[in-house]
């Protein structure tokens, strides 16, 4: 494929911090516009930072990043992440959450109260609209986010295990919900989990991620049709084959991964 058939590209990024502290070497990688990615690996490997950096809160220590071949310098509206705490104002209701996605525009306010009910109705929360955030289950708070991350209109969704903190049923539910946002938009989305059967169920590409510094150890393109049933003798198959490079990366590098985890949360929370 061509360059310009990308939407955003990495080339070479590594990432260290103070101390020489590498964290990502090296990685590689191109993604269609509407493409659903997932990033799966050990605990503090480097994927919360590798978003971090694409979203532009990090900036790479080598290597460009590229959205519609323009090189990332920073922040944007074209990148919006999606955290694994829904970051919701309690004292606003849930439409005055989605709202606030679109505070740095010019558009008049009838208009931006109309783009929140589009995605209010994607999510299936429309009649929450009034409702005061502590009044909504997990589930719902995260479906609120989703709708004020889509109403900036962004290029590319970033999500750091956004299931991370619900429960089974939750998480199931969310999940199918994510694939009609993401069928209805077509947004390209960049999705963090350390959950094999949901990477299988979600992407259409699966980056195997090292311990760190986190390189791409392998790449699984997931063409079984949407929606996905997890019973499935093929869905399966792959998640057993995913299982087992899993267990192999954790196996060679068990000794580092629950200090590694431990590290990159406190440079992330002294570099942001």
């Amino acid at each position: 494929m061509k360059s310009s058939d990308y939407i955003l590209e990495l080339e070479n990024i590594s990432k260290s911090f103070d101390n020489n502290f590498e964290v990502i070497k090296d990685i590689s990688l191109k993604a269609k516009k509407g493409e659903f990615i997932c990033f799966i690996g050990p605990s503090g490997c480097g994927k919360t930072v590798l978003l971090y950096t694409i979203a532009g809160f990090l900036h790479p220590s080598k290597g460009k990043i590229l959205i519609n071949n323009s090189e990332v310098k920073s922040i944007g509206l074209d990148r919006i992440m999606v955290f694994q705490d829904h970051m919701l104002f309690p004292w606003k209701t849930v439409l005055g959450n989605i709202l606030f996605g679109l505070t740095n525009t010019d558009l008049d306010k009838d208009k931006k109260i109309a783009i929140a009910k589009k995605y209010l109705d994607l999510v299936d929360l429309s009649k929450f609209k009034d409702w005061p955030i502590s009044k909504l289950s997990g589930g719902m708070k995260q479906r609120v986010a989703f709708a004020r991350a889509l109403v900036a209109d962004p290029k590319i969704l970033l999500m750091d295990e956004p299931f991370s903190s619900l429960d089974s049923i939750a998480r199931k539910n969310l999940r199918k919900n994510l694939i009609k946002i993401w069928q209805n938009t077509q947004k390209t989305i960049l999705f963090v989990t350390h959950s094999v059967n949901e990477a299988v169920y979600l992407a259409d590409t699966i980056y195997v991620m090292s311990s760190r510094p986190t390189t791409i150890k392998k790449s699984y393109s997931i063409r079984l049709p949407h929606p996905r049933d997890m019973s499935n003798p093929e869905f399966i198959k792959i998640v057993k084959k995913l299982e087992k490079d899993m267990e192999i990366e954790f196996g060679l590098n068990k000794n580092n991964i629950n200090s590694d985890a431990s590290n990159i949360n406190n440079i992330l929370f002294n570099n942001l």
